[in-house]
């Protein structure tokens, strides 16, 4: 990183970007994002018109995404424990409208694991972090999202309590990323509160019409072979198939199942009853509808149904990435670096939907502005 950088910061101290913290204070609202991956939320935010100051992530690999896609924020890299107020009052310029946005990880809670419990998973205390630097801080927004199946966890109950205790407005729902304009059938539950008045969930633009489709959002991008990639942009590139997997492909039918296949392709677990029902595995998408959950594990075949609908391959990163509704410009990796295929799809598949994070900085924003005529 150039020495001259406003945002060089090789010691991981809070540095606050007065600059870009300034121009906001008093008229805008400044956010940190903690847990902000490689920035799908802050992005989302500052499209919007908010003011990303920070993101704060353990994971130093997400440095590069967050920094080059959201304009004037410092990425940090530092586990949240270890966060304090102080860090995060430097982070804010005084008079600045505060939001605080902590999108856990979801993994302690998701579907994908039933058989799993969240409290054997240390990541689970992280909401409880985010909720000491709410309490600490209190800043005048606070927003978070995560997979529905929190919302019945008492890790999420005492979350909600703390924030009324202190007298947030407090608004959660479970909403559809379709309803947002995401090309995806992906559910998330979306908390945001308010000390400024009435909090509110707010609505998708999308809500009421129908979904975008797989075919509107990656139709247009060149065809790549398995394991290849296209010569221009090294993220749209897909994971090889071996030869049996390569077969298994070339027989699925788009939004067809393993059913489809001849006998001798079929995996043992699917002979077996207990297998039998698992259908949205070895599977291709379909044009005409929105694409599955990307999960983080998108660019394996037999992980859900990550078919290209056409081609005969898994969809490729950069396909996925426009999915979970990231500009299909966005930058993963300097110009020329092939970025490493698992570490970028963990990442995609973890990251907030951008078009959801604007529509939650446009309520945010809003509600300033109410505040401001009253």
């Amino acid at each position: 990183m150039d020495a001259d950088d406003p945002h060089a910061n090789p010691s991981g101290s809070m540095v606050p970007n007065s600059d870009a913290a300034a121009a906001f204070a008093g008229d805008g609202v400044a956010a940190v994002d903690l847990f902000c991956g490689i920035g799908g939320l802050s992005y989302g935010l500052a499209s919007a018109g908010v003011e990303v100051v920070a993101g704060i992530d353990v994971d130093g690999s997400c440095k590069f995404p967050f920094e080059a896609n959201v304009s004037g924020a410092q990425f940090i890299e530092r586990d949240v424990r270890d966060v304090t107020a102080e860090d995060l009052s430097n982070l804010w310029s005084e008079g600045a409208t505060r939001l605080l946005a902590g999108c856990a990880p979801c993994q302690p809670f998701s579907s994908y694991r039933k058989d799993v419990r969240p409290s054997n998973d240390n990541r689970w205390e992280l909401l409880n972090e985010f909720g000491r630097l709410v309490e600490e801080t209190q800043p005048e927004f606070v927003t978070t999202e995560n997979v529905p199946r929190i919302e019945s966890k008492a890790v999420f109950a005492e979350f909600v309590a703390m924030l009324e205790d202190l007298g947030y407005s407090v608004d959660s729902s479970v909403r559809r990323c379709t309803d947002y304009g995401v090309p995806q059938n992906r559910r998330r539950l979306v908390l945001v509160a308010s000390q400024l008045g009435n909090a509110a969930v707010p609505e998708g633009s999308q809500c009421g019409r129908p979904p975008k489709t797989v075919r509107q959002a990656i139709g247009g991008l060149p065809a790549i072979e398995a394991g290849g990639a296209h010569e221009t942009d090294t993220v749209h590139r897909s994971r090889g198939l071996s030869a049996l997997n390569r077969q298994r492909m070339e027989a699925s039918k788009p939004g067809g199942t393993w059913h489809d296949w001849n006998a001798e392709l079929r995996a043992a677990c699917h002979r077996r009853a207990s297998g039998a029902a698992f259908k949205n595995v070895y599977a291709r998408m379909r044009w005409d509808q929105p694409s599955p959950t990307i999960t983080t594990y998108f660019h394996n075949f037999g992980a859900g149904r990550f078919g290209h609908p056409e081609q005969h391959r898994t969809i490729s990163l950069r396909e996925a990435a426009i999915l979970q509704g990231f500009p299909g410009d966005y930058q993963f990796a300097p110009e020329g670096d092939t970025p490493p295929l698992t570490t970028l799809g963990r990442h995609i598949g973890n990251a907030v939907p951008p078009p959801l994070g604007e529509a939650i900085g446009r309520g945010f924003l809003s509600s300033l502005a109410k505040v401001g005529t009253q």
